[in-house]
């Protein structure tokens, strides 16, 4: 536990140059002290003293978290996240150790990228989210729309005429507006209501995903639409996940950017264990450091592209959603 206690601390001072050494770290704490990264490591016949380098750190298959209680140390959860999915999916369960540390870190990489929140009305267009309960991105949200300390911020559900209304009464208003939302409300939102003028102090910001409710788009159609129903000149993306403490946000363009002690690696489609260069699309791997007391290293289910400036894209999914990797812990 002091180890957790104090590698939480150290995130949020990590400087240039630092981040290899520190996942390094949390690696070798990982290895012995996740029963599940363990195991899963012992069944790839990896030894974790000869892993030298981030580029050789196997990365957990995101659906180990269907199926397994994946922890590093031992502490009782404060919470439980659990994913979105169609009817019969069996949702991911992310166990939080400290819920007052997943809001110190959400909150200090938002504001990292867009300012305080007590600047902003924040208005939540997350249906999908709210009706099914327990999602890692409303509690996000729930505790920005507290901190906003604003009567306009809020949760909106099918109230759209209440929502649009609410958006151009802040029009005129001197205070930055953020309206964030899953992508397929959004749309439902600018095809069945008009919008005064655009407004220069609102950020859209969607968060990926149609939910079965709409045929998938590809970023750039989604946000030309979202653009001119909105009369804005970009949209904004968030990209998170149910396993993931930290997240990562698109200011422009699709082009996501990550706080200090979260990384991307993209790995070779057909050989899962091969990281390629930037420039290469394939299959995205995150190394997200505030993710202490769980698994640091997971292998997700999204395509993508790392560019050289450090951002990164994300361009589909995989269309087989069971990867390879998770029939090593059967039995």
């Amino acid at each position: 536990m002091n180890f957790l206690k104090s590698f939480k601390d150290r995130i949020f001072s990590i400087q240039e140059g630092e981040f290899e050494a520190l996942a390094m770290e949390l690696f070798d704490f990982q290895s012995q002290n996740n029963a599940v990264y363990s195991k899963y490591l012992q069944k790839l016949g990896v030894m974790p003293k000869t892993v030298s380098s981030c580029d050789e750190i196997p990365f957990l298959p995101i659906e180990f978290f269907k199926q397994h209680r994946v922890v590093s140390g031992e502490w009782q959860e404060q919470g439980i996240f659990m994913s979105s999915g169609t009817t019969g999916q069996i949702a991911s369960k992310n166990y939080i150790e400290d819920l007052e540390y997943y809001k110190k870190v959400s909150r200090s990489i938002f504001e990292s990228f867009y300012g305080p929140i007590d600047h902003y009305h924040i208005l939540a267009l997350l249906p999908s989210y709210l009706e099914r309960g327990n999602s890692s991105l409303v509690y996000m949200v729930d505790n920005f729309i507290d901190i906003s300390l604003s009567a306009y911020s809020g949760f909106y559900l099918s109230n759209y005429k209440q929502l649009v209304d609410k958006l151009n009464e802040l029009a005129v208003n001197t205070k930055k507006v953020l309206l964030i939302g899953v992508t397929y409300a959004l749309l439902d939102l600018v095809e069945g209501f008009q919008f005064d003028s655009g407004n220069d102090n609102l950020i859209v910001m969607e968060t990926g995903g149609m939910k079965g409710k709409r045929k998938e788009m590809i970023r750039m159609q989604l946000h030309k639409a979202l653009s001119e129903g909105f009369r804005l000149d970009s949209i904004h993306s968030e990209y998170g996940m149910t396993e993931l403490n930290s997240q990562a946000y698109a200011l422009a363009e699709g082009k996501f950017q990550t706080p200090p002690w979260m990384e991307i690696k993209i790995r070779d489609i057909n050989d899962p264990f091969q990281v390629l260069p930037v420039g290469h699309s394939g299959g995205i791997n995150i190394i997200d450091l505030s993710n202490v007391s769980t698994c640091a290293f997971i292998e997700t289910k999204d395509l993508g592209r790392l560019n050289a400036d450090h951002t990164f894209e994300v361009l589909g999914r995989f269309d087989n959603a069971e990867m390879r990797g998770c029939n090593l812990l059967i039995n």
